[in-house]
């Protein structure tokens, strides 16, 4: 992690909801989801936070590294329908060792449909594959036996 991330950076990124980002696709498979509007998800929106807070911190990474989201706090306050471009502001607020917190929120042009805390750990991606391929492993020999 390079000394460059401190609170106080901010990064904007805009993102036009497809279809394919409504609440019936978040999991087509479930009944309850399909026979909800077409408004964009929750699940969704989440993962478009989480998503702008990733393209921040990556100037700020050194090679090999990435981050996890690890805590996640928001509320999902006003429907988007398909088509309306969503506007995420994302805000380093603290830098703890390897852990960030960012305050972040969600426009969709006409209201602020989300808002709230997130949190993300830097991480060394050969160490965190290599312990998750160890789970891989002990989770297989476990079924095959």
């Amino acid at each position: 992690m390079k000394a460059t991330l401190k609170p106080g950076l901010a990064h904007r990124f805009a993102y036009k909801v497809p279809r394919e980002k409504t609440v019936p696709a978040l999991y087509p498979e479930a009944s309850e989801f399909v026979e909800m509007p077409e408004v964009f998800a929750t699940g969704f929106m989440v993962g478009l936070m989480e998503w702008t807070c990733i393209q921040l911190l990556k100037p700020h990474l050194d090679a090999g590294e990435g981050s996890l989201g690890t805590h996640i706090d928001v509320s999902h306050l006003a429907a988007t329908p398909p088509g309306h471009t969503v506007n995420v502001d994302a805000k380093v607020s603290t830098v703890e060792g390897r852990r960030v917190w960012f305050e972040i929120s969600a426009h969709d042009g006409d209201d602020l449909i989300g808002e709230g805390r997130h949190e993300r750990a830097v991480v060394g991606w050969d160490k965190f594959n290599a312990k998750v391929a160890d789970k891989a492993r002990a989770r297989s020999g476990a079924a095959a036996n």
